[in-house]
C-alpha cells in the first residue's frame, strides 16, 4: 500500500509539474511570436503558478515517502521536483528582487520636464491604475530617487549616434533617430514574451561639448513593470557614460 502510494504521488507530481512547465512555456512562446496577446500570454504562466506550486509540495511529500519506502519511485519523483522547484523558483526571484519597485510602468530620468515622443504614440491609458499624473510622479519620487539626468563629455550629435548604436547592440527597433536634434526613439523588448517598451532620449548642449542626457522608458500593457523600465534607463546610459 505504502509503495502503491508513493508512486502515485510520484507521478502526479511529475505530471503536475511538467504540466504547468508546458503550459507556461507554450503561452508564452505563442505571445512572442504573437499568435496571441502579451497580456495573454503572461496569464498562462500566473495561471500555471499554483499548479507548479502544488507540484512542489507534492514531489516533497513523494520524496519523503520514497526514502521511507526503499525509493521505489524515485526517478519519477525527483524529476517532477526539479521541474517543480525551477518553476517556482525562478518566479520567486523575480518577484522578490522587484519587491520595493513603485506600482507604476513609465519611468524617467527628469519627471519635471519628461522626455516627449514624438514618432512614437503611447497608449490613451498610459495613465492605467492611477488616479492622475501627480500619483505617478509621487510614486516614481519615492521608488526611483536615483534616477537623473546624466552629463556626458560629447557633442549632442556624437551623443545620439552612440545611443543608436547601443541600441541597435541590444535589439532595440529604431523608430527615429534625429542627432542634430538630440532625439532618438525606440522599441525595447523585455522578459521572454518581448514585451513592447517604448524609449526616448533627449540629448541637449550643456557647454562646450558636454551633453546633458535624459530618457524615458515606457511598457505599453500592464500596471506595474518589476522595475524593468526603471533598471534600462539606469543600464543604458551607465552603457552610454562609459563609451570613449
Amino acid at each position: 500500500m505504502t509503495h502503491i502510494l508513493t508512486r502515485g504521488l510520484s507521478w502526479l507530481a511529475f505530471l503536475l509539474a511538467i504540466g504547468a512547465t508546458i503550459a507556461a512555456f507554450t503561452g508564452m512562446t505563442l505571445a512572442r511570436v504573437d499568435r496571441i496577446g502579451k497580456l495573454e500570454g503572461f496569464g498562462y504562466l500566473y495561471q500555471s503558478a499554483p499548479v507548479a506550486a502544488a507540484a512542489l509540495v507534492i514531489a516533497i511529500i513523494a520524496l519523503l515517502l520514497n526514502w521511507r519506502a526503499g525509493w521505489p519511485a524515485r526517478r519519477v519523483a525527483t524529476i517532477g521536483f526539479l521541474f517543480a522547484l525551477g518553476f517556482v523558483g525562478s518566479l520567486a526571484v523575480t518577484v522578490l528582487s522587484a519587491r520595493d519597485a513603485p506600482m507604476i510602468h513609465d519611468a524617467t530620468t527628469d519627471l519635471a520636464d519628461v522626455p516627449q515622443f514624438e514618432a512614437i504614440t503611447l497608449p490613451e491609458d498610459n495613465l492605467r491604475g492611477l488616479e492622475n499624473e501627480a500619483e505617478w510622479v509621487a510614486l516614481h519620487e519615492e521608488g526611483y530617487p536615483d534616477l537623473r539626468s546624466v552629463v556626458i563629455d560629447r557633442t549632442v550629435e556624437q551623443t545620439i549616434l552612440d545611443a543608436e548604436q547601443l541600441a541597435k547592440d541590444r535589439g532595440w527597433t529604431i523608430r527615429a533617430v534625429a542627432p542634430e536634434e538630440g532625439r532618438l526613439e525606440a522599441t525595447a523588448y523585455a522578459s521572454y514574451i518581448r514585451f513592447e517598451d517604448e524609449v526616448v532620449i533627449r540629448a541637449r548642449p550643456d557647454g562646450a561639448d558636454r551633453t546633458l542626457v535624459d530618457m524615458r522608458s515606457v511598457s505599453r500593457v500592464g500596471h506595474g513593470d518589476l522595475g524593468v523600465n526603471a533598471q534600462r534607463i539606469r543600464d543604458f546610459l551607465e552603457d552610454l557614460a562609459a563609451i570613449r
